[in-house]
């Protein structure tokens, strides 16, 4: 079971590597969806929770590098 989780990790890491832009682009736009949905009550939230999983996609893709 080790080994399948080292092999998805793999597989995110390149992912991550390869099209990180297209996918903090594509976070930025889900939280704009969702903060409209939500009136603007959570911006803040949403906009930290944005950031964080931007963040990680950066971070993962840099560790493929």
């Amino acid at each position: 079971m080790f080994d399948k989780l080292k092999s998805l990790k793999g597989k995110a890491e390149e992912v991550a590597g390869a099209h990180g832009d297209k996918i903090t682009d594509g976070l930025e736009k889900v939280g704009e969806f969702v903060d409209g949905r939500t009136g603007g009550k959570h911006s803040d939230k949403i906009d930290s929770g944005v950031e964080k999983a931007q963040d990680f996609v950066e971070r993962l893709g840099e560790q493929k590098d």
